[in-house]
């Protein structure tokens, strides 16, 4: 039994469909880039404790950091959706990689400034879920949302593997040691697979998308009254943000990363605040990794059944209550469950991102219409991430943090539910008295 898409796949039959490897491909980026990533969480407190910084100034390279990655996803998005996914995934993880390594030999803020909070994170926006999500948006129409989760999930596989083994080389060995070891295994696996697999078209192998029930043909559609009705168009970004259902996601996709960062950057030092060991801290912050995997697989499929809004409220839904719970409780059973229940939100809109702006816009520009929302998602991740370090440098606590994301997160519900799920068209008025125009290739 083979993969082969037998509908629509013109190669041979014996052949397996290449966009699963495009898949497995993005699944095993994915899963070294995020664990590289959400290992620096696990290096917070060793690196302020050695090199004499505060949480609010280690804050602030991570709020570079996501400055610079977030304006890095319009860059990548514009270059992807133009020359394909092959060189830039080298050049990004040839960045990415570098800042890493580079850290290890630093001993001042002004260069871990540099190498984390630009170097690093320029290459982060070619590396990461949004450009995935894309390639894997044109290989796949059916099961779109299932392969995104499943490429995605190589986040949470990743932070859940790789996090727990950073802890203990840290404890053992340092930090130092830790951030080389990171970035030369990125840097290898990266360009490897972006050389010799990752394609960003099934047109560069002759195929089609998988299930693909037709060609990529622009129709004209008859109207009711005999008219034609003039053929849909993809947006445009600028035309994009003409539409109220644009910033209504974008504002959504905002308190998402505002919630997704400050507790992916504070956790481990929230939790050791209140006794739980690193080791431990650690290994919940694990678990908070695996449990975005069950997230993202749910959202996908959750998606292609019942839309974007639902599943949207909901995340935002658990994270009232979360917000509320540790707002309230402050010990290890509280500690574990807002760290599962959170991990559970963490990656749920990043399979729905894309596939709700092919749904509003079409697929022509997803990667430049998904790259600026997911830029002001990263923008609010990184600017909460360094107000919870400063609120914490002059209060000693996250308190205040906490009841004003939960506020946010309990507006992102009802915001949500008014954005207007439908294809949004350039023109659709009905023309009268023209005759079906035939099939044109694009």
């Amino acid at each position: 039994m083979t993969f082969v898409d037998t509908e629509n796949n013109t190669r041979s039959q014996s052949r397996i469909f290449y966009g699963w490897y495009i898949l497995a491909a993005s699944f095993v980026i994915l899963f070294f880039t995020a664990g590289a990533t959400f290992s620096v969480g696990v290096m917070f407190k060793p690196i302020i404790n050695e090199l004499g910084w505060s949480r609010g100034t280690f804050s602030i390279a991570f709020f570079l950091n996501m400055a610079v990655y977030a304006f890095s996803l319009i860059v990548a998005g514009k270059v992807y959706d133009r020359y394909g996914p092959k060189w830039l995934i080298i050049t990004s993880s040839i960045l990415f990689s570098g800042g890493f390594i580079g850290i290890s030999f630093i001993n001042t803020f002004w260069q871990y400034l540099t190498l984390y909070g630009i170097i690093s994170a320029a290459g982060m926006g070619g590396t990461t879920v949004p450009i995935f999500a894309a390639i894997l948006s044109k290989w796949f129409e059916k099961y779109r949302g299932l392969t995104i989760s499943l490429a995605i999930s190589g986040s949470g596989i990743g932070q859940f593997i790789i996090v727990p083994l950073v802890t203990t080389l840290v404890v053992f060995q340092g930090w130092r040691v830790s951030f080389f070891l990171l970035g030369t295994i990125v840097l290898i696996i990266n360009i490897a697979l972006a050389f010799f697999i990752l394609k960003g078209d099934p047109d560069d192998l002759g195929c089609t998308p998988f299930a693909n029930p037709g060609n990529k043909a622009m129709r004209s559609n008859p109207a009711p009254d005999g008219a034609v009705l003039e053929s849909e168009e993809d947006l445009g970004l600028f035309e994009a943000m003409k539409t109220g259902s644009f910033w209504l996601f974008t504002f959504v996709m905002l308190v998402c990363g505002s919630g997704d960062f400050f507790v992916s950057m504070h956790l481990i030092p929230f939790l050791t605040d209140y006794g739980v060991s690193p080791i431990t801290a650690g290994h919940m912050f694990a678990w908070f990794g695996l449990m975005s995997l069950v997230g993202v697989i749910i959202a996908g499929p959750a998606t292609d059944l019942m839309g974007s809004k639902i599943p949207i409220s909901i995340t935002f839904l658990i994270r009232v209550l979360l917000f509320l719970l540790i707002f309230n409780f402050k010990n290890v059973i509280s500690c574990y469950v807002f760290s599962l229940g959170f991990g559970f939100t963490l990656l749920i809109t990043a399979p729905i991102a894309p596939m709700l702006v092919g749904r509003l816009y079409g697929y022509s520009n997803v990667g430049l219409i998904s790259g600026f929302i997911t830029t002001i998602h990263h923008l609010g991740g990184g600017a909460w991430a360094y107000v919870g370090g400063l609120s914490f440098d002059r209060t000693g606590g996250y308190q205040s943090i906490f009841l004003i994301s939960l506020v946010l997160a309990a507006i992102a519900v009802l915001l949500g539910l008014f954005i207007k799920e439908e294809k949004h068209t350039r023109r659709s008025r009905p023309v009268s008295g023209k005759k079906p125009a035939p099939e044109m290739e694009i």
